[in-house]
């Protein structure tokens, strides 16, 4: 009942306006109604455009998952292992796989190259190391793997060279043992025994691997590659 009788009190209040003033009242309640449907679609088109933007920064700020890298060092693990058990064609077919999914991933390129040396194959091993080198000029392990490729093609100079160059970033044993190995093919004592020396110094062990390495058999009747070895 309230209400109703707000509503003809209303009714009749309106009622003595004039129709000019009426007009005048419509016109302005229409201007309010506009406006405040226009408000309204500009709050709804402003948050449409936070959400976008929110979706976007989101999208775009993403972490890559940690284990994304851990993957594809895992598969180079793998083609590491594969390479020491001497399954070298498996060797390379794993690199591929890697190579496949990240093309940058230097490590790859390079044991598939050695692994391709020992198949056999030392124009696209070379290729490959050379890709790795290409990638990461600093990466030690291929500027040895590039030497032990020359050396067991028999291009014993280039070797020297690229032994020198893995040494030049890294005090790697087996850089040393191979410098010494390549002397001793020559007969070169007394560099055969300096290198050695270096490496038996950094690991006593060698001593075992030296002894029964044919590479040093035109020195091994010298009393100082004798000494060394005991």
């Amino acid at each position: 009942m309230a209400f109703k009788n707000r509503k003809r009190i209303g009714s009749r209040l309106f009622g003595k306006f004039s129709l000019k003033t009426k007009v005048i009242i419509f016109c302005v309640l229409c201007i309010f109604s506009i406006a405040l449907i226009g408000k309204d679609i500009y709050m709804n088109k402003k948050n449409e455009n936070v959400i976008q933007k929110s979706n976007n920064i989101t999208e775009n700020s993403v972490i890559k998952p940690v284990d994304e890298k851990k993957d594809e060092e895992k598969k180079y693990d793998e083609a590491q292992k594969l390479f020491s058990n001497k399954k070298y064609s498996d060797t390379i077919a794993k690199a591929d796989e890697i190579i496949n999914e990240d093309k940058e991933f230097y490590k790859a390129y390079n044991i598939k190259g050695i692994a391709l040396c020992y198949s056999n194959n030392y124009e696209e091993g070379m290729k490959n190391i050379d890709k790795a080198l290409e990638i990461n000029s600093n990466f030690g392990y291929a500027r040895f793997n590039k030497a032990l490729a020359y050396e067991l093609y028999g291009k014993y100079d280039d070797a020297l060279n690229w032994y020198d160059k893995d040494l030049e970033i890294e005090k790697y044993i087996w850089s040393y043992y191979g410098k010494a190995s390549i002397y001793g093919r020559r007969g070169d004592v007394e560099n055969t025994v300096k290198f050695l020396k270096i490496a038996v110094d950094m690991s006593p062990d060698i001593k075992s691997i030296a002894r029964e390495e044919k590479d040093f058999d035109p020195v091994k009747g010298s009393s100082q590659f004798q000494d060394l070895i005991k």
